[in-house]
């Protein structure tokens, strides 16, 4: 599997030599995940945070345990966790799943307390991260208030510019807020 993506990732949070990048990437472990297949379910510890090299995955919450809500999807070159039950160590409230055959590099929370102490570099890396994806959340949440369903649709669109045709209608509406059927609608008027 190559790290190529992994490695263009992490530069651009932070200047590593190859041996600091090659340090850094031993910590962690490359798991094959098979489509359909649940990687964290709500109410156990996400144990583990991951980078994904192939695939796609939806962060989800269950309404009720009927309807999903999808917070974001992660597919290559993104990140992947729960970051709350990562940190707190608390049951999670949210649900990964692989929406398609997917590879990932995942490290677990004492590996990676371990790299901060054994690569200080590491930890400035990661909190710039970590502020980068807070920003994304924030712009989503304004997103979601204040704009209308096409607006949304459309930003989806820029965001994932190739997800539409990889993933089932239902899941974009769902991350968009709004019905399948209406989905179908606002398609329909922007063509």
């Amino acid at each position: 599997m190559e790290k190529n993506l992994f490695y263009e990732n992490i530069k651009k949070y932070a200047d590593l030599t190859e041996a600091e990048f090659e340090k850094l990437s031993s910590f962690y472990h490359i798991e094959k995940i098979e489509r359909n297949q649940m990687i964290l379910s709500e109410g156990e510890i996400c144990d583990f945070e991951g980078y994904v090299l192939e695939g796609c995955f939806k962060i989800f919450y269950k309404e009720d345990n009927i309807k999903d809500h999808v917070l974001y999807f992660a597919i290559e070159d993104w990140w992947v966790l729960d970051i709350g039950s990562f940190v707190s160590g608390k049951a999670s409230k949210l649900n990964i799943q692989a929406l398609e055959d997917s590879v990932i590099m995942t490290i677990n929370k004492e590996d990676k307390e371990k790299l901060y102490v054994e690569m200080p570099k590491a930890e400035r890396l990661f909190r710039l991260m970590n502020q980068k994806a807070l920003e994304s959340i924030q712009l989503r949440m304004i997103s979601m208030l204040n704009k209308t369903a096409d607006k949304r649709y459309l930003d989806f669109k820029n965001k994932y510019p190739t997800l539409e045709q990889r993933i089932p209608q239902h899941q974009i509406a769902a991350y968009l807020g709004i019905s399948h059927e209406f989905l179908s609608k606002i398609r329909r008027k922007l063509l």
